[in-house]
């Protein structure tokens, strides 16, 4: 579904991405891992053409999207759901959402406005308030639908449990299961790496520019040197195991 390879992006003179290379299998969940500061939101931005690289190619269902604009890149079939929310703070619910939505079609399955508020009942309860009248768990749950009511084949997700109760981060892993079980291809990039084992497939961890290390999810929380060093997740016995079952 996405491949990624050799990614150089940078911020004026500054070099972030530094040859970042993973690939997303279709309807898979594939997690980005690593500390803050690491380029893990700059490999969003790049992904969805807000922040385009300058070196490496990037091919989303068989097309180079490299060097296409924004729009382009989400006619194609991706969404990002983007770190810090960014909803319209001054419209309401189902304004936000009809802004995203895009009519079912041969290339956009899934995913109608009535489905997303079967997952979201709350939003569907909340549909006439404002932006800004929200609870941030329900900011969270409203940039998430946003995504989904663009019927994409891939969804980037940046930072999707930040600042969320620990109830709410269970609710969007059932999202994620269930965006899993539809066959849509998720890259979930985040620094809970707790969180992540438990929905991921396949996990690629980031340092300083690019990716150091790929495995399974359980390999990965089983390497104490790994979590402790790039991950900064306590040793263990002090953090949960990774469950299959969410």
């Amino acid at each position: 579904m996405l491949t990624v390879a050799g990614l150089h992006t940078y911020y004026g003179e500054s070099h972030v991405l530094q040859g970042v290379t993973l690939s997303v299998g279709q309807g898979t969940v594939t997690a980005v891992l690593g500390r803050n500061g690491v380029g893990k939101t700059t490999l969003c931005r790049s992904l969805v053409g807000l922040t385009p690289a300058r070196a490496g190619r990037v091919t989303f269902g068989g097309v180079e999207i490299t060097h296409l604009p924004p729009h382009r890149i989400h006619d194609l079939g991706m969404s990002l759901v983007p770190q810090g929310r960014r909803i319209f703070s001054s419209l309401t619910v189902r304004e936000n959402l009809a802004i995203a939505e895009r009519p079912a079609g041969p290339t956009a399955a899934g995913w109608s406005l009535d489905e997303v508020f079967s997952v979201f009942p709350r939003l569907a309860e909340r549909g006439s308030n404002r932006g800004d009248e929200l609870s941030g768990g329900e900011q969270q749950m409203l940039a998430i639908a946003r995504a989904l009511v663009a019927r994409p084949r891939l969804v980037v997700m940046d930072e999707p449990t930040e600042g969320l109760a620990p109830v709410l981060v269970a609710e969007v892993a059932g999202v994620i299961r269930r965006l899993r079980q539809a066959g849509t291809s998720i890259l979930l990039v985040e620094q809970n790496a707790a969180f992540a084992v438990k929905v991921a497939d396949f996990v690629h961890v980031m340092s300083k520019g690019t990716v150091v290390h790929s495995t399974d999810p359980a390999t990965l929380w089983n390497n104490e040197e790994v979590k402790t060093q790039l991950l900064g997740v306590p040793p263990a016995g002090a953090g949960p195991q990774p469950r299959r079952d969410l």
